[in-house]
């Protein structure tokens, strides 16, 4: 007999684990007058795999199910003198715990109820907040360039950083902060957060998100689904402090599925772009493949392939600030005429193009387009194995080769990226009772990137080597205050090149016992990454604005010294190990109590070439073991939380949680510095330089004593950060829930580094810091000086609502919204991760460097729909083929712009600065000054008269850091399919046209200005002849977000 009704469900989501990639079950059962029933017979099937797992309730009624890959489920639950109870489309998503509260009806076993009703979807167990992006979303949501690790930004607290350096621009900060998205997620920075797929780590050498040449990570069609575990983690995850991405892949199923697609886009239809000098430049993308999954033994063996090819052609428009035709004459704007240097007017009249645009001052702007070319190959394959009811073993496989090249900022030199990426996984779990699990896990992933690579020169003068600094090398980087960078010619932007593994052990066991979910796990992670440095082989020097360019006064010089540069290889280990309880205190209330133990070794390296110094002023290096002294070794960190069902109907949940989380001292905190660091590599760095030394004094003028090497902090204290949440969520029916949320964190003893910490020191007086006329450097055995110090200091605080209704009735929607701020002392365990970022924020007092975060977004508000518009009906095939199959999805993004800072070009403190400036202008305390912007202005989007040189020049500027908000972010992408069921060839068989329109509004989404254009100020002169003037072209957007 079976019958078909509504019966009392309760289905509420919780957190799992970081370490095991699968989902589980647990809940109550219950009779009708709401007392336990212990020992019912709960049976849970996956039919796509005919996998069966059988749990007993306990003696309060409850039952815990663990470990099962993400899918759909049958529930089946059975006692004596019950009605069997059926709940079929059980939901289990990754890193989730489904909770499934039923309640039995009197009767015969062979009688059988079916729930149909939609059950709540509430996360009533857990005081982490997680959110899942399901295959559908993953699959059918508009993805320029199909980059699913973007979709995580649909979820509250999460933004993704749009001022690091774009891939559209060949630059070697890219590859020394990461190929992939950076994102931010509830105030962490991005390299905080942990990527996993399928329960290995996947992160880049320096902590970053996994990616290609190309900036993204390609793969959308192998995703299963992910899950954003933004804040409150549970004692299971480790080895970051930030959220953690669970990515899972596909799997084979006891039916053959699979696709094949093509993904074409051209710039026949594209807009305008505001820097276009006339039609858009030529973009030509195909993105093709498919996969196939499949049974090999029907119940018991089954394997899933997923490839993807991508070949890009895109064009670029670009905007480069270049001296105007009248400077390079010697008539400037102010009425001045000057005598140009003929070394200066050599460089200008074979390396800098003529305005083509607007001239502001002496300062023009010279637009132009250019291609970028791609490829990449992408491929994932598992493999599952059912052994028995009580073990299982599957294996995954990801391969991924890509290479980028393009032009340089000046179109003079062809560079290129190269980048391969490889993970292996193999996982095995054993059942040793329906309440005892054990999940042991083996992982492997190797990055691999170069760059910059330079394939051969544009322009002839880029190759000749006439015009270098170096002995034997092309030109170099030139660096003018108001004028873009020229980065060089051939060679001259330092091939760096970077091979990282990293091999993972894992195990977890999992016992469900009286109400308590415990878990207990170790892991094991042993990191290889070798670098090999770049540095400045052609050169790189200074000027600190066009008229001393002109006048041929340099202010620095940084260079290699030639037949210098090693290989090095560091080695670390990192260890864990955790308790987590999950106690059912009352059926509608759950604590969650955890604690973790986790260290990392400190760093080796394979043949002991380690240095630093021990101090700043330290005379000499401290070579080979150990870099510093270990923190770790005490790192206990606590987790506590609770999640209440105040009305004990499935449909409310207030939750709350507090935990401390550890920032370990990983190598990519320092691993750049260390591979420009003396002896290994010898490059050094000279200010001071005579009148007339460009070009050809330039390399001469270096010294022993002006090596570069960096300083590690010995006795680091324990770097980590503090979390806590408080949440509610509710159920409002149509498979709806609503979301508000209070988030904070607290960062303490996180990395500071800058670019260089040996310069003069300022004498404090009222007026703020002022540096002595004639000062020393702490430290005159060397020149530039790299600190890594833990001491940086960070708060985040933010209210936070979403509102998601899954597919019901065809419609999809989800809208998250962020008002938040994040304030810091830095933002970046390196200097280059952000184009915002002030590279040498002053070490001697961490006050000064206090302001809001680089990736501070103060409100976010994402949405998205999916929808499957309801088609006609009738008898007329034709007509229900044209009304039907029609689908929209859409991708809405609202959100206010990113901080930066306005600064003086040259060294006007007398600092001896050899890196990049820190001097900041006096702000004026006027009403207009508070937001210094001319909203609208793209030409001028810094209000300059609210800023004035301090007086006197050797004093630091009162503005601080990060005081200007750049433009917000309105951006649309749409996408339209049809559907079109081929039911004569077989009844799962569907083509699917698509066309999806990104930034549909047309919509100019501004980037905040450049190095370049926040030099409001440069230094014309030398010494105590040296004026401050302003730079009338500062301040203009040049590109877009």
């Amino acid at each position: 007999m079976r019958l078909v009704a509504v019966a009392t469900l309760g289905l509420l989501v919780r957190s799992l684990s970081a370490q095991v990639a699968g989902g589980a079950l647990t809940g109550s059962v219950t009779d009708p007058s709401g007392n336990a029933v212990p020992n019912a017979q709960v049976t849970i099937a996956e039919k796509s795999r005919n996998a069966v797992r059988e749990v007993a309730t306990d003696q309060n009624g409850l039952y815990d199910v663990p470990n099962l890959n993400p899918g759909t489920y049958e529930l089946r639950v059975s006692a004596p003198g019950f009605a069997t109870l059926v709940q079929n489309n059980v939901v289990i998503d990754v890193a989730t715990e489904a909770v499934v509260n039923l309640q039995l009806q009197l009767g015969s076993t062979k009688t059988m109820i079916e729930v149909t009703a939609t059950p709540p979807a509430v996360e009533g167990a857990t005081s982490a907040i997680t959110a899942v992006v399901g295959g559908t979303t993953v699959r059918q949501l508009p993805l320029n360039g199909r980059d699913w690790t973007s979709l995580a930004a649909l979820e509250p607290g999460v933004s993704v950083v749009r001022t690091q350096n774009s891939a559209n621009q060949l630059t070697i900060n890219r590859t020394n902060r990461g190929l992939g998205t950076q994102m931010t997620i509830n105030g962490n920075r991005p390299q905080q957060n942990n990527y996993r797929l399928d329960g290995v780590s996947i992160n880049d050498q320096f902590g970053g998100s996994p990616g290609s040449s190309l900036g993204q990570t390609i793969g959308v069609d192998a995703v299963q689904e992910f899950s954003v575990v933004s804040t409150n983690a549970p004692a299971d995850y480790g080895k970051n402090a930030g959220a953690v991405v669970n990515a899972v892949t596909r799997s084979g199923t006891n039916d053959i599925h699979g696709s094949a697609y093509e993904f074409f886009r051209n710039s026949a239809l594209d807009a305008r772009n505001f820097f276009d000098a006339g039609s858009p430049p030529p973009f030509k993308r195909n993105q093709f493949g498919g996969s196939v999954g499949l049974p090999i033994v029907k119940n018991k063996t089954f394997f899933f392939v997923d490839y993807e090819g991508l070949r890009q052609g895109l064009g670029t428009s670009n905007v480069i600030s270049v001296p105007s035709a009248a400077a390079r004459s010697g008539h400037l704007s102010s009425g001045k005429t000057i005598t140009v240097n003929p070394k200066a007017a050599l460089y200008l009249n074979e390396l800098y193009p003529l305005p083509n645009g607007p001239v502001s001052g002496d300062i023009g702007t010279y637009s132009f387009s250019n291609q970028l070319i791609s490829q990449e190959n992408f491929v994932t394959s598992r493999l599952d194995q059912h052994f028995s009811d009580k073990d299982d073993l599957h294996g995954v496989f990801l391969w991924d080769n890509s290479q980028t090249s393009g032009p340089d900022a000046y179109d003079i030199v062809n560079l290129g990226i190269v980048s391969q990426r490889r993970t292996v996984q193999v996982e095995e779990s054993h059942l040793f009772s329906p309440a005892v699990i054990n999940i042991a896990r083996v992982g492997f992933n190797r990055d691999i990137s170069s760059a910059l690579d330079s394939l051969g020169a544009i322009d002839p003068a880029a190759a000749d080597p006439s015009l270098g600094f170096v002995p034997g090398r092309n030109v170099g980087s030139i660096l003018i205050g108001g004028v873009t960078t020229l980065n060089g010619g051939v060679g001259a932007a330092g091939r760096y090149i970077y091979h990282y593994n990293s091999y993972q052990v894992y195990d977890d066991l999992f016992w469900t016992k009286s109400g308590h979910a415990l878990k207990f796990g170790a892991a094991f992670e042993r990191d290889q990454t070798n670098g090999v440095p770049g540095g400045t082989p052609n050169g790189s020097v200074s000027f600190s604005s066009l008229t001393n360019f002109l006048t041929n006064i340099p202010q620095s010089f940084t260079s290699n010294i030639p037949g210098t540069g090693s290989e090095l290889g560091y080695r670390q280990s990192i260890f864990g190990t955790y308790v987590q309880d999950d106690w059912h205190v009352l059926r509608n209330l759950t604590l969650n109590l955890g604690l973790r133990y986790e260290i990392s070794t400190v760093p080796t390296e394979q043949y002991n070439r380690l240095t630093t110094l021990t101090n700043l002023t330290s005379p000499t290096l401290h070579l080979g073991a150990p870099l510093f002294h270990n923190p770790t070794l005490r790192n206990f960190s606590p987790r506590v939380g609770f999640a209440w069902d105040p009305f004990k109907d499935g449909k409310s949940a207030i939750r709350a949680a507090f935990g401390q989380y550890d920032v370990l001292p990983l190598v990519y905190e320092y691993l750049l510095s260390s591979l420009l660091s003396a002896p290994y590599l010898e490059q050094g760095s000279i200010t001071g330089l005579p009148v007339g030394a460009f070009p050809n004094a330039l390399y001469g003028a270096l010294t022993p004593s002006s090596l570069r090497t960096q300083w590690i902090e010995q006795d680091p204290k324990r770097s980590y950060v503090l979390e806590w949440n408080l949440n509610l969520q509710r159920d409002i029916g149509a498979g709806t829930v609503v979301q508000l949320g209070y988030t904070g964190s607290h960062g303490v003893h996180l990395t500071f580094t800058t670019s260089n910490a040996n310069i003069v020191q300022p004498i404090a007086t009222a007026q703020g810091y002022v540096w002595p006329a004639n000062g020393t450097l702490p430290n005159p055995n060397f020149g530039t000086i790299t600190p890594t110090l833990w001491q940086v200091s960070s708060s985040y605080q933010a209210m936070q609502a979403r509102i998601s209704r899954r597919m019901t009735k065809g419609l999809h929607v989800e809208g998250s919204y962020t008002w938040g701020k994040s304030i810091d002392t830095n933002s970046e365990a390196t200097t280059t991760a952000f184009a915002n970022s002030l590279t040498n924020l002053p070490a001697f007092d961490p006050k000064l460097r206090r302001g809001l975060s680089d990736f501070d977004i103060r409100q976010n508000f994402v949405a998205n729909v999916l929808w499957q518009i309801p088609g006609h009906h009738g008898d007329h095939g034709f007509v229900n083929w044209i009304s039907g199959g029609w689908e929209i999805g859409e991708i809405l993004q609202l959100s206010t712009g990113l901080p930066f800072t306005p600064l003086i070009s040259g060294d006007p403190l007398n600092s001896k600065l050899t890196t990049f400036n820190f001097d900041e202008p006096d702000r004026l305390a006027l009403p207009e000054c508070n937001n210094p912007v001319n909203a609208g202005n793209p030409n001028q989007y810094i209000r300059l008269s609210c800023f004035v040189a301090p007086t006197p020049s050797n004093r630091l500027g009162n503005a601080g850091r990060n005081i200007i908000i750049g433009p917000g972010l309105i951006n649309l992408d749409s996408a339209f399919y049809k559907n079109n069921h081929v039911h004569f060839l077989s009844e799962d068989l569907n083509i699917q046209f698509r066309a999806e329109f990104f930034n549909i509004l047309n919509r100019t989404n501004f980037a905040p200005p450049n190095a370049t254009n926040v030099l409001i100020f440069g230094t014309t002169g030398t010494g105590a002849n040296s004026v401050i003037t302003p730079i009338p072209s500062s301040g203009a957007l040049t590109s877009t977000a």
